[in-house]
């Protein structure tokens, strides 16, 4: 036989499988190996001359787990060979000589991992690194700044901007778990014609009344200006213009409106503040327009000065993107006043002094799209090379059972009406259940079982997709849902409190062989695979990938906790390693469910 390739000068095409993580990929490269060493001895034998390049084998997983762990189809070797598949398969057997894990079936090289062996160190991997399971560094090194919430101060947030925080922070937190250095920052929107239409119905209509007079929460107070200047404006034709004097007037620095504005923004923004602690939404660092929009409009002076921009015959300046299939685009008023695209330069600018990131990341709904590839091409024909690596992360619309909500209309879902509504319902199924003394803070676990419900529900589309917000499907505690992950997880947990008076195999003594069960192994798989969900889910920015791999771990346990004892197995070799199986599936809940910002529940 001829002398074996070593793994050092073997090409890397077909050695890892994009269906594994860095556990699986060892099982799985160490065969891909032996596999091309055996062709490379086949070849020798049969003074067959062929590149090294020919004699790379890919991985696949049988469809059947009754076949094999692994498979390698042999179709495109008969040209290299002058051989059929089956006959390559039969003298690849022969060569392996490896009768227990080695099998054919037709044109396949099936392959059987020794199951006990893998088990242990899977086990042993997932338990040792408990809630870090499935950490990595595919993208150490990495500076990676995320923008999302992104709100107006003239109202609070409500559902859209749930999505798109649920959507931030879980990336957030992926792209930390994969070894990113990330910083997460939000940008109030606390100018433009949005406020000063609020601010204009409070002038005129408010009377000096305060969130605390009329007893409501700070931001709905301001919000509720909003809408009332809709209604001012459907019958008085000239409420318009006087919201773009206000807007003027700002700009100016006139010292009355100057004053009104920042307390309607105080009042926004402090409940606003108050949303983000009740859904767990953090940030590093936030800016506000009010202080990027004048960069921006010094920008984009320098760029008509420099030929980048021209003025138009009113004054306004305009950047021409025909070259760029992107149109026209006004950058500035011909009154000089400011669009958001303006305050978007001078803010990107100035993130990028502050923290020098790789790549900037921005949360935004779908229907921005536009807005940011002229942003991005704006910045790049600025001369900042750093825009190359400008990314928006865009998303579709939620949308509620009774159709599409308009915050104009004040027909939204507020979003701190929808937490609560979830608190209730959980709350009262953890009643119903008879589950209250279980609970050292009802009220607690029920915002977490609450938070669980909304991320989950919110995360588990994929993000590009539009999606319909169902509560009462939400807070659900079976089927495909965040209080169903972590009820699972509770129970789990409850059964490893209760299993220390149990008569255990100590874990350095476990047998593993005694989990003969396909779903056992099945489990042990899921597990192992984690690490490299969490890379994709990171360099896909798409926590729905985790969302799918927990749901799918946690329903296959289920079924097999429903289906077979654990603890109270009579044999004490099967219980103890039934036992360290379940603590690794908790292990994978602890780790996971924050990533997608759902709460890992010891108890509910």
């Amino acid at each position: 036989m001829a002398a074996q390739l070593s793994s050092a000068c073997l090409p890397q095409r077909g050695l890892s499988s994009d269906n594994a993580g860095p556990l699986m990929t060892d099982i799985k490269n160490t065969w891909a190996r032996k596999v091309i060493n055996a062709l490379y001895a086949l070849a020798t034998e049969r003074s067959v001359e062929c590149p090294v390049e020919d004699l790379m084998p890919a991985a696949e997983t049988p469809p059947n787990r009754q076949l094999g762990d692994l498979a390698f189809p042999l179709f495109p070797f008969a040209k290299v060979f002058r051989s059929s598949p089956q006959v390559i398969a039969q003298d690849l057997s022969r060569l392996l000589d490896d009768d227990e894990h080695v099998s054919v079936a037709g044109p396949y090289l099936n392959i059987r991992f020794d199951r006990p062996a893998e088990t242990k160190r899977i086990l042993r991997e997932v338990n040792t690194a408990a809630e870090s399971w499935g950490r990595g560094a595919s993208m150490s090194g990495q500076r990676i700044m995320v923008e999302f919430s992104c709100p107006n101060t003239n109202k609070p947030l409500h559902l859209g901007h749930l999505r798109n925080d649920a959507l931030g922070e879980s990336v957030s937190r992926i792209l930390q778990a994969a070894g990113a250095d990330v910083r997460q920052v939000n940008l109030i929107n606390n100018r433009g014609i949005h406020i000063c239409q609020s601010m204009l119905a409070y002038l005129e209509r408010g009377k000096g009344t305060t969130p605390e007079s009329a007893g409501r929460k700070s931001d709905h107070f301001v919000g509720d200006w909003y809408v009332e200047y809709q209604k001012i404006a459907k019958d008085d034709t000239e409420a318009p213009q006087r919201a773009s004097d206000l807007l003027r007037r700002w700009e100016q620095g006139d010292p009355d409106v100057m004053a009104l504005w920042k307390q309607m923004n105080e009042w926004t923004i402090t409940g606003i503040d108050q949303t983000y602690e009740m859904t767990d939404i953090h940030f590093d660092a936030v800016y506000y327009e009010s202080d990027t929009y004048k960069s921006g409009r010094q920008e984009i002076l320098s760029g008509v000065d420099a030929g980048v921009f021209y003025r138009d015959g009113d004054g306004a300046v305009w950047v021409d993107l025909e070259d760029a299939d992107l149109d026209k685009k006004v950058l500035l008023r011909a009154d000089g006043t400011s669009l958001y695209i303006t305050q978007d330069i001078g803010t990107a600018i100035t993130r990028h002094r502050d923290w020098e990131f790789d790549r900037l990341v921005y949360v935004v709904a779908s229907e921005q799209r536009y807005h940011f590839q002229v942003l991005f091409e704006v910045l790049k024909r600025l001369g900042y090379a750093w825009a190359e690596n400008l990314f928006h992360l865009s998303y579709g619309m939620v949308n509620l059972p009774s159709g599409r909500m308009k915050s104009r209309e004040g027909t939204v879902v507020d979003a701190d009406d929808l937490i609560a509504q979830l608190m209730q319902l959980a709350k009262t199924e953890i009643e119903s259940k008879g589950r209250i003394e279980d609970s050292s803070d009802v009220d607690e676990t029920s915002r977490k079982i609450a938070l669980g419900a909304l991320h989950y529900y919110l995360l588990m589309v994929n993000p590009n997709k539009d999606m319909v917000f169902d509560p009462a499907e939400s807070i659900s505690f079976t089927g495909n849902t965040g209080p169903y992950l972590q009820y699972v997880g509770a129970r789990i947990s409850s059964m490893i409190r209760k299993s220390s008076q149990t008569d255990l195999v100590s874990d350095s003594e476990l047998d593993y062989s005694v989990l003969e069960l396909d779903e056992e192994w099945e489990l042990v798989r899921l597990l192992g695979e984690f690490p490299r969900v969490v890379a994709q889910a990171a360099a896909e920015y798409n926590p729905t990938l985790i969302a799918g791999h927990l749901y799918e771990v946690a329903k296959l346990y289920s079924r097999y906790y429903h289906d077979h004892r654990i603890v109270t197995h009579e044999d004490k070799a099967v219980r103890s390693c039934r036992l360290a199986l379940s603590k690794g599936v908790a292990s994978l809940l602890r780790s996971g469910l924050p990533l997608i910002a759902v709460p890992f529940l010891d108890s509910m």
